[in-house]
């Protein structure tokens, strides 16, 4: 068939886009800007036109767009006056993924990492909401099985429509609530008719939700199921060995007591297909996906860190994996730069994100990346006063340095101690010194 994606510069709708590529139909997309993404999707073959316009769409067969795309965008507008089928990525997923033996990982943190992890060890197609280094994308494709790992996104109740065959929940904290129009019962009657579409569940028991499901499930504890948590450097890289249930020693890379958590809840989805031999080997190829604790410089004098951590509980998390490489690496100075994301989620959240942060030396806050949302004003000068804080613009990354910048001028040029960076919007660009 002939596809066209709206909105092909985001990860989901990518991730989308090009597993159908890889599977032989013709993709083509359409973004209002060029980016890494939109650049990276030519160069693997995929047709992508800037900005979305009507003559975009021609004789394509169905039309699939973003959740952020609007009724009165004027592809959508051409593709209905045409008769072409239009389909947001939500009602997509039950055409895209019908035919499949789907592992749906979802949860509110982890679910990127636990759908990376797993696809390392089960080497089977891959749709992931972040880039593997293993294979340097967000998409794998194997043709020659049936199953894929695909993680399920709930921030617009698609996860829903994802054909789990194995439903794997790494926690179920209420985000996104905006969605759900703040009613945590809707919120949790979702996550529950997720966990029953499938007939196999993994799910985290000790999460304060997951632990009221009733049924057959494969259930991990991890305060009595992972033991012997220990974190090693090979050569500069993270790896947490573990003890998980009754199988033995694991390595996974990365810090933390929640990658070893994510790893488990993978090992155990894999376990009743495959050897777990065959698991301990495999665990060793995930090597981290970007973004995520993303080692872009490590040397005697400055390490630079990439992290997608957007909500406090994900930033806590991260900054205690800091902590520990902080120790190891015996670097004596912290300094977090967050991008906060979402107006609605950082007031949603703000008491927590005032309190995430504790233990860094300095915090820089640039502009929050607003995700299409209307600018609310908050004051963050007096809201976090009680740190040793920097309000710039924009950053600029310089060989081995971060240039923090306000109002078109350098302020400070951060080259020494541990830097992290915070977000799920463009800093991500801004700290790897990208456009």
């Amino acid at each position: 068939m002939k596809y066209h994606f709206i909105g092909i510069g985001g990860i989901g709708i990518s991730g989308l886009a090009k597993y159908m590529y890889f599977r032989g139909h013709k993709v083509s997309g359409s973004d209002i800007k060029e980016s890494v993404i939109t650049r990276k999707l030519e160069s693997e073959g995929l047709h992508v036109s800037i900005p979305q316009v009507a003559q975009n769409i021609t004789d394509q067969e169905c039309v699939i767009h973003s959740a952020i795309i609007r009724g009165d965008n004027p592809e959508v507008l051409e593709a209905k006056a045409k008769g072409i089928k239009v389909m947001a990525r939500r009602e997509a997923l039950l055409e895209i993924l019908h035919d499949s033996k789907v592992y749906a990982v979802a949860g509110a943190h982890g679910k990127s990492t636990t759908s990376a992890i797993l696809s390392s060890i089960m080497h089977g197609s891959a749709i992931i909401g972040a880039e593997s280094k293993e294979f340097g994308s967000n998409v794998r494709y194997c043709d020659d099985s049936d199953i894929l790992i695909f993680e399920a996104d709930e921030s617009d109740g698609s996860f829903l429509n994802s054909n789990p065959f194995v439903a794997i929940v790494t926690n179920a904290e209420p985000e996104h609530m905006e969605y759900y129009n703040y009613d945590e019962e809707l919120f949790y009657n979702c996550y529950r008719e997720f966990i029953q579409k499938a007939p196999w569940c993994v799910l985290n028991a000790e999460d304060p939700f997951l632990s009221t499901i009733d049924g057959d499930a494969t259930r991990l504890y991890p305060s009595r199921d992972i033991r012997n948590i220990e974190y090693i450097l090979k050569g500069d890289e993270p790896y947490t060995r573990f003890t998980c249930k009754d199988y033995g020693i694991f390595e996974v890379w990365g810090f933390g007591k929640h990658i070893a958590l994510d790893a488990a809840l993978a090992i155990l989805a894999a376990e009743k297909s495959m050897d777990m031999e065959d698991i301990r080997k495999n665990v060793l190829h995930y090597k981290g996906i970007k973004k995520r604790f993303d080692i872009l410089t490590s040397d005697e004098n400055v390490v630079i860190i990439d992290d997608y951590g957007h909500h406090p509980t994900e930033i806590k998390a991260t900054l205690e994996s800091v902590q520990v490489y902080k120790k190891l690496k015996k670097i004596e100075h912290i300094t977090a730069i967050w991008q906060p994301h979402k107006y609605s989620r950082t007031l949603d959240n703000l008491e927590a994100f005032k309190a995430c942060f504790e233990g860094v030396d300095s915090l820089v806050i640039l502009p929050v990346w607003a995700a299409g949302e209307a600018e609310v004003f908050i004051d963050f000068e007096k809201e976090f006063s009680h740190y040793n804080l920097s309000l710039v613009e924009r950053l600029n990354r310089t060989d081995n340095s971060v240039v923090l910048i306000k109002d078109d001028t350098m302020v400070k040029i951060l080259d020494s101690g541990l830097i992290v960076g915070f977000g799920a919007g463009d800093i991500t660009y801004q700290i790897r010194g990208q456009k």
